[in-house]
Formats: C-alpha cells, sequence, structure tokens
C-alpha cells in the first residue's frame, strides 16, 4: 500500500519536528548546513521509500525534513511487511531508494536486479541467539536453525557466518521456517539451536531471557567491521536522477549523523511517528548501532567480503568484483564525504 503526505501532513510533522527540537537549535538542524543555494535542483520533487516496522532503518524515517530541504516536496512511504520485501520494490522500480541489508542485496545483485549499492548505512544490528549448549557458531552444525524463508535477510547472514567458519549452510544445517513467535518458542524449548534477530525482536528477546547471544554484529568481529545495512537505489532512477539522488543520500547520511549524537531524540521520534511502540527497546537498539561510521567504512569492503562469504556457500555464482562492478555506485558517497567533513 503506497501512503503520500499532504501538505497539511508535511506542514503538521514540520511543525512537531521543529517544536521538539528548538532547544537543540532546530534553525542548523544540529549544526548540519543546509544545501548550497547554487547547486541545481533536484531533477524530480518526488521521492519514494520503503516504510517497515523495523528500527534500525531510523535514519532514513528521521531523514523527513533534511529530504524536504533538498527539494523533496511529495514524499511517498510504501508500507511493506518486512524486509524482504525491499529489494522488491527496488528492482521493480516501485520506490526509488531505500537502506537494506547487505547479505541479501549481494543475492540479489547476482541475481542482475536492476539495484544499484550508493553508501554504507551502519554497522550492526543482527544478533544470533542459540540455545543453551550452543557456544559457537560452528555447533549450529547437525542441528536446526530457524529463519523467516529461504532467502531472506537471516538466511543470507547466517549462511555468511556459517561459511565463514567452514560449516557449509546447505548441507550441515537443518533450516526451518516457522512464524518468528514460534521459532522463538522453539529456541525456547531447544527446539532449534539458532535464529537471528533484528532490533526490537532482539531486545524483546533478552528481555524474556529467551536464548543468548553469541554474536553481536555491533560489537563482534568480524561482522562489526562491515556495515549491516547499506543504501541502495533503483538503477534507472539513479541514472535519470543524479542530483536527486545525491540530495537523498546526503539526507539520508546526515540524518545517520543525527541518529549517532541524539539517540534519545531519536527514539522518542521513531515512537511517537509509529515505527515502533517501545521507548526503551527504540533507545537500546539506536544507541547500540554505530550510526555516524558511513564516512569511515567502505562499503566495498562490505561487498565483497559478503559476496566471498555467499559464494563459498554456494548462494551466488559471481565473484566479488563482478558484484562490485555490476552493483555499485560510489561517486555520489565519495562528493559527500569531502563535503560533509566530520
Amino acid at each position: 500500500m503506497k501512503t503520500t503526505r499532504d501538505k497539511s501532513d508535511f506542514e503538521f510533522g514540520r511543525r512537531k519536528f521543529l517544536a521538539n527540537t528548538s532547544a537543540l537549535g532546530a534553525a542548523s538542524f544540529f549544526g548540519f548546513a543546509r544545501p548550497a543555494a547554487a547547486e541545481p535542483p533536484p531533477e524530480t520533487t518526488r521521492l519514494r521509500l520503503v516504510h517497515i516496522p523495523t528500527i534500525c532503518q531510523a535514519p532514513q524515517y528521521v531523514a523527513e525534513e533534511f529530504l524536504r530541504d533538498e527539494g523533496f516536496t511529495d514524499l511517498q512511504y510504501v508500507e511493506k511487511a518486512g524486509t524482504g520485501d525491499i529489494e522488491m520494490a527496488l528492482a521493480s522500480g516501485e520506490v526509488d531508494i531505500n537502506m537494506h541489508f547487505a547479505a541479501p542485496t549481494v543475492i540479489r545483485l547476482d541475481k542482475k536486479d536492476p539495484i544499484v549499492v550508493l553508501a554504507g548505512g551502519h554497522i550492526g544490528c543482527f544478533e544470533l541467539f542459540t540455545a543453551s549448549g550452543v557456544r559457537s557458531i560452528r555447533y549450529l552444525a547437525g542441528r536446526k536453525v530457524a529463519i523467516s524463508a529461504f532467502g531472506s535477510s537471516e538466511h543470507a547472514f547466517l549462511a555468511s557466518m556459517l561459511a565463514y567458519v567452514g560449516v557449509d549452510p546447505g548441507k550441515d544445517v537443518t533450516w526451518v521456517t516457522p512464524p518468528f513467535p514460534e521459532a522463538t518458542r522453539l529456541l525456547d524449548t531447544g527446539e532449534v539451536a539458532a535464529l537471528l534477530a533484528l532490533p526490537p525482536r532482539a531486545q524483546a528477546l533478552r528481555a524474556r531471557h529467551i536464548g543468548h547471544v553469541i554474536v553481536d554484529s555491533a560489537v563482534d568481529r568480524p561482522w562489526s567491521q562491515y556495515f549491516c545495512c547499506m543504501l541502495l537505489g533503483n538503477r534507472d532512477f539513479v541514472q535519470r536522477h543524479p542530483i536527486a539522488t545525491k540530495r537523498a543520500i546526503r539526507a539520508i547520511v546526515k540524518a545517520a549523523d543525527l541518529c549517532a549524537v541524539k539517540p534519545e531524540w531519536t527514539a522518542r521520534f521513531l515512537v511517537e511517528r509509529g515505527f515502533t511502540s517501545r521507548y526503551d527497546y527504540a533507545l537500546e537498539s539506536v544507541r547500540a548501532l554505530p550510526y555516524g561510521r558511513w564516512r569511515e567504512y567502505n562499503p566495498e569492503d562490505t561487498l565483497r567480503f559478503y559476496a566471498l562469504r555467499l559464494r563459498e556457500a554456494g548462494m551466488i555464482k559471481s565473484t566479488p568484483q563482478e558484484i562490485i562492478a555490476r552493483g555499485s555506485d560510489w561517486r555520489f558517497l565519495n562528493e559527500l564525504k569531502k563535503e560533509l567533513k566530520a
């Protein structure tokens, strides 16, 4: 379902945004400069993004005000049920730009979907919860592992993790696909050995003392050395609208910096706007994720790392260099790194 916010919605949202940030200096947006007046306007004032119920994509939700400053007066949010719908919406042209997970993105690039990776998003966010007695990824060999679906984000990340430690994800584990509430019960009873959780589900599992975390991708190597989420664009949109593409990226990376320096404000924003219901879970997640490192980490290294792992797992045929050549465009990011120095 597609939702478009009309002018009255924008004005209400703008007033509320400015009211919430006035104590921090709303006019300067926490010290972030507005776009240069001499820069050409975007080729289109419409921008379509996905809206899903997740916390880790906070920057693109917080970016609304920045996007309006960049000249996007027609912001449309396409409602989707989960992360698995993002890549299809981008490939079909239903949305223009969106954040998405690195590992499943590599799978779509191997299939030659018309998407392009434009920048890194953030580090971390997925956590591997395991049943009692499972102390490392290698312990998953010969056991059942729960995922939402084959080809899903959890499947791609878990297959990468298994391949990294020498476990064949196609032969050495049994994949099961129960709904998440049932997967939670199976983990609690030990009927499945592991599941991968994203915020706010990871926070809920910890609060209920279900399973224990053996990998936190925000802090544990090698996962913490690579982007979890990346910023993608529909290839045709990027080719036809390079100015709009740069402006959209700039708005979202500014919002990522804002998430990094104002986690309490960000958590309140996410709750007030209905992206999540629990402030404590939102704050825990935003504080834990290193949103401000889009300048420091190399997104090309992320594509190379996951392409190697997924090729080892037998889930893609392309080489890392083919993935990078086919599915990345760093020109906007390189310009913005110079423009938006920390």
